[in-house]
């Protein structure tokens, strides 16, 4: 399949479908490219327990508020898949898959998009690929002498697969805290984070989150100081099952080890741990390989930009990577209004 058209957004979750409807208002022809094989974007891929940090109506993308879940306070992974799928057919968003974009090039009057199933041609590219798909585990020596089980965040599913077993959790994050939760009462668990966890304070959910992002962004905007962002308040979201294991005691996190051994990890003290499994919370890295010809790279692998806009070609807009390309949008309500800036900044590029 190939063509031609305005816009090629790349991704098909929730920052793409933001991109989609925004382009449909600004009255824009584009298609929108998604390697899955069906909606939902990464959300079809995580763990079992794993829930929103917000309530539904405070998880929304633009034009259409996030119905609540039965029985829930904050809706659960499939309930947010079930969400997209109704986005996408009730705005009737032109999503192609699967189509796996590989490269995207300079032509001389337009950006060429080259996928598994063809070439699109078109006057400018949104990437709203994400990070689910670049999972990043550190270089800790003896990693590849370690006999037992490594998994990472993208797959683990649920305490059935450790049940019974030595368990090490690496991560001092939402996904670390959250996974070790999840394992404190069916494994004999060690919780391990490069420093001492971090908990927001227990009223504080996503809507808060997404205010102070928001708050930073307009200072840094304005020339006033930095506020610090969500990272000032903490690293994880006492969200109800980690609230109950850290209350029980459960969640006692220890100091990160120097290195694995074939049957476990050691520190720089001597002392060791055995385990039959390791699990990796140790964060993604922006899914940007198909960017590759364009040279647009910068340090730490992010392309410069100034919002969502690539300062080396302003034809690209790269969208729900994170603080980078718009505060908070890597979340649902996050990605609402960065999405609408690309839409507007596009059209007028257009005109």
């Amino acid at each position: 399949m190939s063509g031609s058209t305005d816009v090629v957004v790349i991704g098909g979750g929730q920052a793409g479908l933001a991109a989609g409807y925004h382009l449909r208002r600004a009255g824009l022809d584009f298609v929108v490219l998604d390697a899955q094989t069906a909606p939902g974007g990464a959300w079809r891929h995580t763990w079992d327990s794993l829930h929103l940090f917000s309530p539904a109506a405070h998880s929304s993308l633009p034009g259409r508020l996030m119905p609540p879940q039965p029985g829930e306070t904050y809706p659960d992974a499939a309930h947010v898949v079930a969400y997209l799928t109704d986005y996408e057919q009730r705005y009737e968003l032109p999503v192609v898959r699967p189509v796996r974009v590989e490269a995207v090039h300079r032509d001389v009057t337009h950006l060429r998009v080259e996928t598994d199933s063809g070439t699109w041609r078109c006057r400018a590219v949104i990437s709203a690929t994400g990070t689910w798909s670049r999972p990043f585990v550190p270089a800790v020596p003896g990693r590849a002498e370690f006999r037992g089980a490594q998994l990472h965040t993208v797959e683990y599913r649920g305490p059935r697969d450790v049940a019974g077993r030595r368990v090490i959790v690496v991560g001092g994050g939402n996904s670390g805290a959250q996974i070790a939760a999840d394992l404190a009462h069916d494994t004999d668990l060690t919780w391990v984070t490069p420093r001492e966890p971090r908990y927001l304070a227990d009223d504080i959910d996503g809507r808060a989150l997404f205010d102070h992002a928001t708050a930073r962004r307009r200072a840094l905007d304005e020339g006033r100081a930095d506020t610090g962002g969500v990272a000032s308040l903490g690293d994880i979201v006492a969200v109800p099952p980690v609230r109950a294991a850290r209350d029980a005691g459960l969640l006692k996190a220890q100091p990160m080890f120097t290195r694995l051994t074939p049957t476990g990890v050691a520190w720089a003290d001597g002392m060791t741990s055995e385990a039959d499994a390791i699990i990796w919370c140790t964060g993604f890295r922006p899914a940007l390989s198909h960017l590759a010809p364009l040279g647009l790279r910068g340090p730490r692998g992010h392309i410069p930009t100034t919002g969502t806009q690539a300062l080396g070609e302003p034809r690209l807009h790269l969208l729900g990577y994170g603080d980078w390309t718009g505060p908070a949008s890597a979340t649902l309500i996050g990605v609402g209004r960065p999405a609408r800036d690309a839409a507007r900044a596009i059209a007028e590029l257009l005109r």
